[in-house]
């Protein structure tokens, strides 16, 4: 059995251990391993699969693990990392999130077979039981002094916190005891933000199972090179569902990261060995302005989490913006790499210097003559020096889109409307 901690400890990922060697031996043999994930909203996004790829890395070492979707602990709302009370989603809601976050998970998971991974539901366990089960079987384990002093709970005593959000905690580990029981789970591991729930579930084991040996961990929250908590972009989150965030937006988030990122992601993100993640990092140092880091990083985790073929798409469309060779994409591809640069046009056809000043590349028609005699001009990829030149729906791509270039980086995307 592979140990894969130290690989772990590599990658950056692990910030608290419960217990380093206990955890140490227990990975020694084969072990039964679970994380939990929130069905707060339809995605998860690519925060979430840091705690993913955690997984998959311990299932690749030879453990066993078990994803658990809560469909019940949904329904409360957790308290962790939150200001104020979270809004209760309605049923239909939170059994569409269940269901999208499992289909997500089992795109990544190994589960052929069931001592391999497996996907479980807290609401199979949880629904059904009574208050006055929670109160007696779990409850009086817990002190509430004990729980007032978790950094979960008090972050939100000045605030208010409602009995409802406080139970949280109690609820989760109670999933740690169920699978520890009916599952032979051991390990517990989770986000940095996780720690008072993990070790609540620690604290429950080991006062109903006091002689089993029982461990958690957590995983650093990914943070960028300025401090700001990742996986956020200018529109948002960078959900793992390619309709909400498509593959070549994901690749050009990772494509534009500082080089100091680009190291540490490429260790948390990829799964290349240490001695292929040491080499690209060794080449990107060597010449930085090459992006070599940039470039595999980006590539490798479009492919990681939407496929080879939608990676090397991504790659292509990132060239073709690059190279100015724009003829060569799908209208999709036009549409999803300029989309956000379109200006509509209602006349059959436009001159370029006006196109130009339509655009805000040029200030007046001089200037707009200046920058095509000087060939910084150019059509669907191809230099025009003539500012008189029409653009019109007959000389479009797709009869529809004339690509308008000013530059090396300035694109416009005319739509003949």
């Amino acid at each position: 059995m592979r140990n894969v901690l130290e690989e772990l400890e590599y990658r950056g990922l692990i910030k608290d251990y419960s217990n380093k060697e206990e955890m140490k031996e227990l990975l020694s043999t084969k072990q039964t391993i679970y994380c939990g994930f929130d069905p707060s909203a339809t995605s998860m996004h690519v925060g979430n699969f840091v705690m993913i790829s955690l997984l998959m890395r311990l299932q690749q070492a030879g453990h066993k693990i078990i994803a658990v979707v809560g469909g019940a602990t949904g329904m409360i709302g957790d308290p962790s990392g939150k200001s104020k009370e979270r809004n209760l989603q309605d049923n239909e809601t939170l059994k569409n999130n269940t269901e999208s976050i499992k289909k997500q998970l089992e795109k990544f998971l190994d589960l052929s077979d069931s001592e391999k991974g497996l996907i479980l539901n807290n609401y199979d366990w949880l629904g059904n039981m009574s208050m006055l089960d929670l109160l007696r079987d779990y409850g009086k384990y817990f002190n509430i002094n004990y729980l007032l002093n978790k950094d979960i709970i008090a972050s939100r005593l000045d605030a208010g916190i409602s009995f409802t959000e406080f139970t949280y905690n109690i609820l989760q580990a109670i999933d740690f005891y169920h699978l520890h029981k009916e599952y032979g789970v051991n390990i517990q591991v989770g986000g940095s933000d996780q720690w008072g729930n993990l070790t609540s579930g620690l604290e429950l084991l080991r006062k109903k199972c006091p002689e089993d040996k029982v461990s958690v961990m957590t995983c650093h929250l990914i943070t960028r090179a300025d401090g700001k908590k990742f996986g956020k972009s200018e529109k948002g989150a960078l959900f793992l569902n390619p309709e909400l965030t498509s593959p070549y937006q994901l690749y050009q988030y990772f494509y534009n990261v500082t080089d100091e990122d680009a190291g540490k992601y490429l260790k948390v993100f990829t799964f290349l060995s240490i001695e292929e993640t040491e080499e690209v990092i060794k080449e990107h140092l060597a010449n930085p302005g090459a992006r070599i880091g940039q470039k595999r990083l980006a590539y490798e985790i479009v492919k990681e989490i939407h496929g080879e073929k939608e990676a090397e798409e991504a790659v292509k469309m990132s060239q073709a913006l690059f190279n100015g060779s724009v003829a060569s994409l799908s209208k999709k591809q036009l549409e999803e790499v300029l989309g956000d640069l379109t200006i509509e046009v209602s006349q059959d056809e436009i001159m370029l210097e006006d196109a130009l000043i339509l655009a805000k590349a040029a200030s007046s028609k001089r200037e707009a003559r200046t920058f095509c005699q000087q060939g910084a001009v150019s059509i669907n990829g191809e230099k025009v020096t003539d500012s008189t030149y029409k653009l019109s729906k007959d000389n479009a791509l797709f009869n529809e889109y004339n690509v308008l270039r000013r530059g090396k980086k300035l694109y416009f995307l005319i739509k003949h409307v």
